[in-house]
């Protein structure tokens, strides 16, 4: 009886299979999937080719070749728009190593390997992996307070505030700063909904904490600012919601632990890609905020390796890279929802 059944069932379902209206529900579903994959494909290549426009400034042949995929896209021509598509990220790639190859380090940079004590320097270090140039602020934490400042009052999801570093400093009285953590900036098409908004754990220097509720990010690496003192965590959700530090802020990776590399590539290509990048680390109880120029997020680690650091965290980079120290050395770049700033006491 039961194999009868199945036996029918089984012809039914042969029979819907070939039925007219279940095959054009099929065809729909293939062209639907089909859409979504290219526009997602097509958003992201947008995105690849603004943050090359950061570093190139004639990228009309780019702009040419993305103007005709929106016109395949429009005539509906899917599959040749998704082979012009890869084509296309191929080229931005290829330009990209270009202008990474064609870095030099400044003749004035200061060959050395070993950190500022206090103040300003730009200096070229040379690693395992190669030489790199770097700018770095020092501030020692008996003279120095680390502060986050934010644009905004509160947790914000869209249309959050934002304000330039330079501006930051100013309402803060820092003598130095750095851009924060990732964000989500206005000119990107992936983050509409949620322009200048951030996602993971930050306290201000109103004792305000930021995204306390977000679970999703509470493996994300975190750096405490307190008085005195600066401690880096490998989790976010190692920390409380202590309101007696200075500030806090969450951002990846750890590069650096206890003095050793703690990253040594990732999947995501805006992680492996040449870029001007942000950082904040420590060696004992000398805080440290910079650039490193032309370098991958693997590479942050092994240059602050070198320099002797404790820790380090990587911040944001290519737009959205700022460095202040008593005016701009990086920047101003994109405005920010939040900066990490140094403020004597």
């Amino acid at each position: 009886m039961l194999q009868a059944q199945i036996a029918s069932v089984s012809g039914e379902l042969t029979k819907l299979k070939s039925d007219d209206q279940y095959l054009k529900n099929k065809k729909l579903e293939g062209d639907i999937g089909q859409i979504e994959t290219t526009y997602s494909q097509t958003v992201s290549t947008y995105e690849d080719l603004l943050q090359l426009k950061e570093n190139e400034k004639n990228t009309s042949s780019f702009d040419s070749a993305f103007a005709n995929i929106l016109t395949l896209l429009s005539d509906r021509s899917y599959a040749t728009a998704t082979a012009d598509l890869q084509k296309l990220r191929g080229d931005i790639a290829g330009e990209e190593q270009k202008i990474a190859s064609s870095f030099t380090i400044p003749v004035n940079a200061t060959a050395s390997n070993s950190p500022p004590t206090n103040g300003f320097s730009q200096q070229s270090v040379t690693t395992d992996i190669g030489t790199f140039l770097v700018d770095l602020v020092a501030g020692e934490l008996s003279s120095t307070r680390v502060i986050v400042d934010t644009a905004s009052d509160g947790t914000c999801t869209n249309n959050c505030p934002v304000m330039s570093l330079g501006d930051y400093a100013a309402r803060s009285g820092a003598y130095a700063g750095v851009n924060g953590g990732y964000f989500c900036p206005p000119e990107y098409p992936s983050c509409a909904g949620k322009t200048n908004s951030f996602d993971t754990l930050l306290m201000n220097k109103n004792k305000v904490y930021f995204n306390s509720d977000n679970n999703k990010f509470s493996v994300v690496p975190a750096v405490i600012f307190g008085s005195g003192f600066i401690r880096f965590v490998g989790q976010s959700l190692e920390w409380g919601r202590d309101t007696s530090i200075d500030s806090m802020i969450a951002n990846q990776p750890l590069v650096l632990s206890g003095g050793n590399s703690n990253f040594n590539g990732n999947s995501d290509p805006k992680m492996s890609s040449k870029s001007t990048r942000g950082f904040v680390a420590n060696k004992g109880n000398t805080v440290y905020i910079g650039m490193i120029y032309d370098a991958s997020v693997s590479d942050m680690g092994h240059v602050l390796k070198t320099l002797g650091m404790d820790n380090g965290l990587n911040l944001d980079d290519g737009g959205s890279a700022a460095l202040w120290f008593s005016g701009y050395k990086v920047g101003p770049g994109r405005n920010l929802p939040n900066a990490i700033l140094f403020v004597r006491k």
